[in-house]
This record gives C-alpha cells, sequence and structure tokens, in this order.
C-alpha cells in the first residue's frame, strides 16, 4: 500500500501496520467529506480522523441528516473510489489557508487554522476537486479502497463542547480487501451477541441507572466478580514487592497546580468548593502518591520503592460518550507509583512489562505495544523528553518486544508505552500503560539520599495493568462472552434439586461445598428440572449439580458442566469430594 507523506514522499505501508491503517482510515474520511460536499455542498465540515476501528467526519447539515441520506453518501463515496483519484499534497502558508476556507464558508476549518503558529506553514491534501487542510499521511490514490461502508450516524458538539454547535457524526469503517470488511461485519454481529451491558444485566453483575449516569452500580455477583479480580491483583503485586496505599478522592487546588494537571488536565476533572478553597476530585493518583513519598525519608537502599493503589478516580466523560462500563464517569484505576534511581530505570520498565505479560496471558489476551511520545501540551526540557523515550525504547528492544511509534501523544509529563489487548473475536483495547517521569519528582522536590551521602532526585514510573477495573471487567464479560473461567465465575456451581422433597439433603451438600471454598448458590424455584438446567445454562454456571432420590441414597451428586460439547455435559454421578478435586484442581 502506498502512502503520501505531507513532505511528498511515497513510502510503502502494510494495512496490518498502525500508521498504515491510520492513512488507510484517514483518507476514506475525506472520501466521505468529498461524497458530502458533491450531493449536498452548503454542508459545513468539521473534523474527520481515522479511529481505532474505521472513521469519523462531523457535519452541520441544512437539514436533518437520515439513513436514507447515508445510503446516498455511501454510494457516492463508491464512485469516488471507482475514479481513483490520485492524492495530491501542498504546503501554504496560515494565511493562505484561511482565505481557501474563509472563501469556501467552512467556519469549522477556519477557527482551526486560527489557533495554529504564525509561522506554521499548512499542508492541504487533494483529491479530484476536494482539498483539506491536513497533516497526513494519506494512502496516495482513492482506489486503493476496494470496500466501503457507513455503519450509523449519531450526534456531536464542536470541540465535545455541548453548549457548542450541534453536529452530526458519520462513522464508517472501509478496507483494502473484500474479505476483511466480510470477517469485521460477522465480528460485529458476534459482538452484539458479546454486549457487556446485555450479559452484565443478565447474569446480575451490574447495573446503570438514571440516577447516576456513568456511575455504574455492582450487583452481589458483580461485586463478587470484581473481588475476585482485586484479591488476585494484590497477591500478585505482593509477590512483587509494591506496598499498597490509599489517598483522598479530593484534594486542593494548590496540589493539581503543582503537579501540572491544573493547567494540562483541568478539563478531565471535577471541581468542588470546601471552607472557601477549591478543591479538585481525583482524576488519577499520582499527586496523592507523592505527598506519601515526602512523608518518609529515604536512602538508595530503600530504592526501588513500588506503592500502589487501588484509585477510585472520576472524570467529566460527556453524556453521549458513556458507554457501559467501557466509558464511565468513576472508576477504579489499579495505579503503582515505582520511585528508583536512574541505574534502576531498565530493571524497573521491563519488570512492568513482564508483570502486564503474566496478568494478560491469564486471562488469554495478546497484545501489541505502542510508544507514545512528546506531546505538543508537555512539560520538562527536550534533553528529559529525549532520555526518558529512550529509556522506554531500549527497555523494549533489549527484552525483543516490538512496538510502534504514536507520535506526540504521550502524557504531558512524560512519554509512555500503552499495551492493546487483543480479545477472542479480534477487537483491541488499550489497557496497561508504563510512563516514565522525570517531572513530577522534580515538582514535588522529592530526594532520597545516594551512596556518596548526598541528596538525589528519583525518577518515577507510572504503570497500570488493569486501567480502570470496571472497564476491565466489560472486557472479560465480552471476551468470554459471560464464560468466565472456573477462578473467576461469581457461581461456580448451582444446585439443582429434581423436587422440594430433596432440599434437606442439597443444604447438606450446599453447606459442604462452602466449606471446601466453592462459590454455589441453590434453585430452590417449584419447576421442572429441564426448567432449572436451562436458567443455569443461561446464567452461565461451569457446574450444574442434580440432585434427587438416586443421590440422596447414595450421598453422591450427579454432575453437569457448562465447558463441554453437548455428548460431554453429563460427567455422571460422583461425590461432592470429587467434584470439589475438579474444580479446585
Amino acid at each position: 500500500m502506498k502512502v503520501l507523506l505531507k513532505n511528498g514522499e511515497i513510502v510503502e505501508a502494510g494495512f496490518e501496520e498502525l500508521e498504515g491503517k491510520k492513512a488507510f482510515w484517514h483518507t476514506s474520511a475525506h472520501i466521505l467529506a468529498q461524497a458530502v460536499k458533491r450531493l449536498y455542498p452548503k454542508t459545513k465540515c468539521a473534523i474527520g480522523p481515522a479511529i481505532e476501528n474505521g472513521f469519523y467526519y462531523d457535519f452541520e447539515f441544512e437539514f436533518s441528516f437520515s439513513e436514507k441520506e447515508l445510503i446516498a453518501v455511501e454510494e457516492e463515496m463508491k464512485r469516488i473510489v471507482k475514479e481513483s483519484l490520485s492524492l495530491q499534497v501542498y504546503e501554504v502558508s496560515k494565511k493562505e489557508a484561511q482565505a481557501y476556507m474563509q472563501e469556501r464558508q467552512e467556519e469549522y476549518k477556519v477557527e482551526l487554522i486560527q489557533s495554529l503558529p504564525e509561522q506554521e506553514k499548512i499542508s492541504f491534501y487533494k483529491q479530484g476537486e476536494y482539498m483539506e487542510f491536513c497533516s497526513g499521511p494519506h494512502i496516495s490514490n482513492t482506489c486503493q479502497v476496494k470496500v466501503i461502508k457507513l455503519l450509523s450516524i449519531s450526534g456531536s458538539y464542536w470541540k465535545g463542547d455541548e453548549k457548542g454547535k450541534k453536529l452530526t457524526r458519520i462513522y464508517g469503517i472501509s478496507f483494502p480487501k473484500a474479505s476483511q470488511m466480510e470477517e469485521y461485519i460477522d465480528m460485529l454481529e458476534e459482538a452484539k451477541l458479546r454486549d457487556h451491558r446485555k450479559l452484565g444485566k443478565q447474569l446480575g453483575i451490574f447495573a446503570l441507572m438514571e440516577e447516576g449516569a456513568g456511575l455504574p452500580f455492582f450487583l452481589p455477583k458483580g461485586m463478587m466478580l470484581k473481588n475476585l479480580l482485586l484479591n488476585y491483583w494484590r497477591e500478585l503485586h505482593k509477590k512483587e514487592g509494591y506496598q499498597e496505599i490509599s489517598t483522598p478522592i479530593m484534594l486542593n487546588r494548590s496540589l493539581w497546580e503543582r503537579s501540572g494537571h491544573w493547567d494540562h488536565y483541568k478539563e478531565n476533572m471535577y471541581t468542588t468548593m470546601v471552607d472557601n478553597t477549591e478543591y479538585a476530585i481525583k482524576p488519577m493518583s499520582c499527586p496523592g502518591g507523592m505527598l506519601v513519598y515526602k512523608q518518609g525519608q529515604y536512602s538508595y537502599r530503600n530504592l526501588p520503592l513500588r506503592l500502589a493503589e487501588l484509585g477510585l478516580v472520576h472524570r467529566p466523560e460527556k453524556s453521549g460518550e458513556l458507554h457501559g462500563l467501557m466509558r464511565v464517569r468513576e472508576f477504579t484505576q489499579d495505579d503503582a507509583h515505582i520511585f528508583m534511581a536512574e541505574e534502576q530505570v531498565m530493571d524497573e520498565i521491563q519488570k512492568v512489562a513482564k508483570l502486564i505479560d503474566m496478568v494478560y496471558a491469564k486471562f488469554g489476551f495478546s497484545y501489541y505495544v505502542e510508544l507514545s511520545t512528546k506531546p505538543e501540551n508537555s512539560i520538562g526540557s527536550e534533553k528529559e523528553w529525549e532520555l526518558a523515550t529512550q529509556a522506554l525504547q531500549n527497555a523494549m528492544d533489549s527484552m525483543g518486544i516490538s512496538y510502534v511509534i504514536n507520535e506526540g501523544d504521550g502524557a504531558f509529563y512524560g512519554p509512555k508505552l500503552d499495551f492493546h489487548l487483543k480479545d477472542s473475536i479480534g477487537r483491541t483495547w488499550q489497557c496497561g500503560t508504563i510512563q516514565l517521569d522525570f517531572q513530577l519528582p522534580k515538582r514535588f522536590e522529592i530526594e532520597y539520599i545516594g551512596a556518596d551521602g548526598e541528596k538525589h532526585r528519583p525518577i518515577m514510573i507510572h504503570r497500570v495493568i488493569f486501567g480502570s477495573v470496571e472497564r476491565f471487567i466489560g472486557i472479560l464479560i465480552e471476551h468470554y462472552a459471560g464464560k468466565f473461567p472456573i477462578w473467576l465465575s461469581p457461581v461456580q456451581v448451582k444446585l439443582l434439586p429434581v423436587s422440594n422433597k430433596y432440599i434437606v439433603y442439597a443444604n447438606q451438600v450446599l453447606e459442604a461445598l462452602e466449606l471446601s471454598g466453592i462459590r454455589v448458590e441453590m434453585d430452590i424455584k417449584d419447576e421442572k428440572l429441564g426448567y432449572k438446567i436451562r436458567e443455569a445454562q443461561l446464567d452461565k454456571v461451569p457446574y450444574m449439580v442434580i440432585i434427587g432420590e438416586k443421590e440422596q441414597k447414595n450421598h453422591t451428586i450427579s454432575v453437569r458442566q457448562r465447558d463441554a460439547d453437548t455428548d460431554k455435559q453429563d460427567m455422571g454421578e460422583m461425590t461432592i469430594s470429587r467434584l470439589v478435586e475438579i474444580i479446585l484442581g
């Protein structure tokens, strides 16, 4: 696949590569805008980026855009693809770019251009009659898009501001091969069946309520699932030498100004007034972690110091962007901060990478790594950023872990490695991250005493593995389609008495299983056995235990298993201790 860079150079890139995919879907967004302008010339164009799965474009239409128009736009896009339009790139001055967009009454483009530096040259990409200012890259010809499909319409706001102008967002997907589209459509159908919102309700895991938009309620089985995850997390971190801490859910403005978040992250923070002082509800735990470090006195012998926190954090997500457990306003972040000497940096990055690998393997996830570099909105010197970026690269290179570069998408205080896991139907989710930070130790003036007896400044790693525990649970629900592995299942065994005559013996079985550490519940409904079995299958319980006259007489149980072919589901009659042995391994 040929990709056109903004300097006019054409390079080869595969669609499987991150940059190739971005260029492909970014060009598809331009094809969408070109089709809309052909059919509805008075429409104003806002922005149209490539996203994780496809692309979208925001428009201001003069009319109510509907499914009928969506079909017409898709057909026009296919015609543009068939025209085999070669893309060309030009550089113009800011003044010329503004004049071009003002002449075409593209007010959103004018506003974007005005925000750019005065001396900056601005690149325009042109395909046929359509030209748009854009930094690229793009594929070199529209004919490389073999299949294209518009997926949905939704409302959006200019720059995400709910007080701003309401726009229409059109989502689409495209591929260089027809077979890839077929696979994608199949994946969408499978994803509908695995939707964590549907399964979460069906399995009694969580609830979403009008009284708290973006604030999920965990039900008893969901709380069991969450605690199983957190217990695993705690055991693992204890073995790895982490100490768990807890910091307040809100802290005053001066702290956030000191950390840099007030200037660089305030739009993602809830604020409130306490005793005539402005406070922020924490969107992350790192500034509180810095205060914890300052409570102690450390020497080089104490380093690396690994402090972990399951911090409840809040971020003001837009109402239209909320999505089940995947996008919420309140979540538990499995944060940790590692304070270390310079010579320990490489080893600690690699230890975190190995820990992330171990956790993802536990759940059957593969993953790829993305290295995000210095953003425009950053703090710290170029030298510090170069050192931090190089350290992350060296750590990955020495471990033989490949990564892709994501230019300009680092945290404002440092570069980062993002771990994108792949689920059972091929979707990717960004969860784990390792961020290397020279800035917060400097801002909080934290120190340790070196072997030379002098004061030194530690370097810091921020890292998460699950990312958001709530989101990770949503991913797990969809990854397993609700059929959690036995160790993670909120209910491992469901007892199904054939009739009420066997309730007394069933209670004895229940007690014996509970004493052995098995999570068990009993169906006492006055229903036929076939109905109870179907209910247990819908609940996706790993083992169903049938208790009738034969079992009561023999002091045994009859067991059916969830994860087996139909003819192997019936495991037959066995002792209670044998089932415990099977479950606990």
